[in-house]
């Protein structure tokens, strides 16, 4: 029968003639153990079967060496991107990742937050799901003073860093980008305003029509949860406007893509009749065609500023840090949004 007891330094240390502490010292590689007894040590461990309790000295030290990460989805680019430059930063900081989605609701959320908080990360980055619209599941984590970092979908909280871009500015951009080649009628599709980013781009996308003296249409608002079907739904309704818009800004790439397909099976010439914008600069924006005008969202440089605020947090509990950092963002000009002759589109439309 399979002897199924875990070997221990004490058992080393019975079989080698050699103290616990000699031992452990070995094991640790510590310079005041002879070479000669180190390869003893080693050798015996290995012959013997001996795994290191990681989690054991962990608690010795009151740390997992463990990140927490909830997402509000997995299965989405832009946060492939702050995943990857997260652990890029907590592997060379010597931290693992217990990563969790909530789908998009915020009782998904609080059971992601309870199993972060049992499992004993010692830190937590987030962002929040579509619905979530109170801090309380949060009180747990902070009452424990594990340091908590939102990121992206962010709740403004006195004791955490938000790490964002600018949205009311990138919304602003994109818009008076589309306001530049010629539209005049411009439809947002967007998502729920409860959430900062789809909020703060609505206001730059009201900011820039009103500094072009161009009136602002609920008519011209899709708030939806930006599927497929949605997208969909919303080209439907766009395609019975009358008088027809002449622009669109999506919220995020898969949108406007779809747009640009339903709206190009209906006949629509983009971007001559409807120029289309997107945001975050996903590989699709490259594929579809017209390739699609876009923001860049700096999702890998996110992470790991994410990430590095977290650690400096650990290693210095007392020192204080900034309650938010923007990162920048960048409008990236394709085909699906430059009008080739605008004179000629506006002479057309009369």
């Amino acid at each position: 029968m399979r002897n199924k007891k875990e070997i221990t330094i004490y058992d080393i240390a019975a079989s080698l003639n050699l103290s616990s502490a000699t031992v452990s010292r070995g094991l640790k590689d510590h310079p005041a153990i002879r070479k000669e007894t180190k390869k003893k040590i080693l050798e015996k461990a290995k012959e013997m079967g001996y795994r290191h309790n990681l989690f054991a000295s962990n608690l010795r030290r009151n740390r997992t060496n463990t990140i927490g990460v909830i997402v509000p989805r997995l299965n989405s680019y832009f946060m492939s991107s702050v995943i990857s430059g997260i652990e890029k930063v907590a592997s060379e900081a010597g931290y693992n990742l217990v990563i969790s989605q909530s789908l998009e609701a915020q009782k998904k959320e609080i059971a992601n937050i309870k199993t972060m908080f049992n499992s004993r990360v010692d830190g937590l980055l987030i962002s929040l799901a579509y619905d979530t619209d109170d801090d309380a599941h949060f009180k747990p984590i902070l009452d424990k003073n594990i340091p908590l970092i939102f990121f992206d979908r962010v709740f403004e909280h006195p004791l955490c860093t938000s790490v964002v871009i600018d949205n009311f500015a990138a919304g602003y951009a994109m818009t008076k980008h589309l306001i530049d080649q010629g539209s005049r009628r411009i439809v947002h599709i967007t998502a729920n305003l409860k959430r900062n980013v789809y909020a703060d781009r609505l206001r730059g996308y009201k900011q820039a029509l009103q500094d072009h003296q161009l009136a602002y249409d609920e008519k011209l608002l899709f708030v939806n949860n930006l599927t497929e079907d949605a997208c969909m739904d919303a080209i439907q309704s766009i395609l019975k406007m009358d008088p027809m818009p002449d622009g669109i800004f999506c919220s995020n790439d898969s949108s406007a893509v779809i747009c640009i397909r339903e709206l190009k099976k209906a006949g629509i010439r983009i971007p001559e009749q409807i120029a289309v914008g997107g945001f975050n600069n996903e590989p699709i924006s490259t594929v579809v065609e017209p390739n699609l005008t876009t923001i860049h969202y700096p999702g890998q440089e996110m992470g790991e500023v994410c990430a590095s605020i977290l650690i400096r947090k650990l290693a210095k509990p007392d020192n204080a840090d900034l309650n938010r950092v923007v990162l920048r963002h960048q409008l990236i000009v394709r085909d699906s949004s430059r009008k080739k002759d605008i004179s000629e589109i506006a002479n057309h439309s009369r």
